[in-house]
């Protein structure tokens, strides 16, 4: 049933046009050689860039994959950590060897970056060490974090990489816009230049109907004047915005993904139905 499952969601993948995957610790469930069987059948490659065959001191996947969107050249990578696991005796550890996550990502990004525009880390390590990967090693614009299993509503800057969380089990959609209006590799929230944005409105109508003494209004119009430097900052700049959706009944299935999923649930009827979460997801924090 279990190996049937995991085809059923290849073949899932396949239909909905997955780029790539990549690899983590759950997905090593049923060992090595049933992930490598299970990924010729998918129309995308599975990424892992520090996870070697124990036996042949090979990469267990390809390393990383290059993509052209709209002249936009983008270089994807994957890492997963050993600390990942629930134990060094874990057995979808076995026959598989670790590399430093960090070491890797270095050489990742000196390998593509005169190959690319924007290179993107689909992560396994867990959110603090993608907060701390973003910090050892520049140049890494987009992390895709998973592991912990939480929502991030509004991704903090952390100099100049996005960092992504999303919960388990496909109950929420992310989508990341990208704004780009020159070629420097930073980018800010959305999110933030809004904030301000009402504020500095709401500064504005506080200063036109107040009654205060004029030391307070002084103090208004400063704190104006801040805001406007700050927004000015923004002027030219690249931004991006996060959104953060669920998954629920009332979003239109896929005919073909369908078909497949009640083929599956009339053979294995045991297989309750997930419960489906229809709130939005709560932020993390505010920008």
């Amino acid at each position: 049933m279990v190996t049937e499952k995991t085809q059923l969601i290849i073949e899932g993948f396949n239909l909905m046009g997955y780029d790539a995957i990549g690899i983590g610790d759950d997905d090593l469930s049923l060992g090595k050689e049933f992930l490598l069987e299970i990924s010729k059948k998918a129309s995308f490659p599975f990424l892992s860039s520090n996870t070697l065959d124990e036996e042949s001191g090979k990469l267990l996947f390809q390393p990383y994959l290059l993509k052209e969107i709209n002249s936009l050249r983008i270089g994807i990578f994957s890492l997963l950590s050993s600390n990942s696991f629930l134990s060094q005796s874990d057995p979808r550890k076995k026959g598989l060897i670790f590399r430093d996550p960090v070491e890797i990502a270095q050489n990742m990004v000196k390998e593509l970056r005169p190959k690319t525009d924007l290179i993107i880390l689909l992560s396994h390590l867990g959110y603090h060490k993608d907060l701390e990967l973003a910090q050892t090693v520049p140049g890494i614009h987009i992390i895709v974090g998973s592991h912990p299993g939480m929502n991030l509503t509004y991704p903090p800057p952390n100099i100049n990489t996005i960092i992504l969380q999303m919960s388990p089990k496909g109950m929420y959609a992310g989508r990341l816009d990208l704004a780009l209006y020159n070629n420097e590799p930073t980018f800010y929230n959305t999110m933030t230049k809004r904030y301000y944005e009402r504020n500095l409105l709401n500064l504005k109508n506080r200063l036109i109907s107040t009654q205060a003494p004029e030391a307070e209004k002084a103090q208004i119009r400063k704190s104006i004047e801040e805001i406007e430097q700050r927004l000015k900052q923004f002027r030219g700049k690249n931004e991006f915005t996060n959104t953060l959706f669920p998954l629920n009944e009332q979003m239109k299935e896929h005919p073909d993904i369908l078909k497949m999923v009640e083929e599956f649930k009339s053979k294995y009827p045991e297989m309750g139905k997930p419960p489906l979460r229809t709130e939005a997801p709560r932020p993390m924090g505010k920008p």
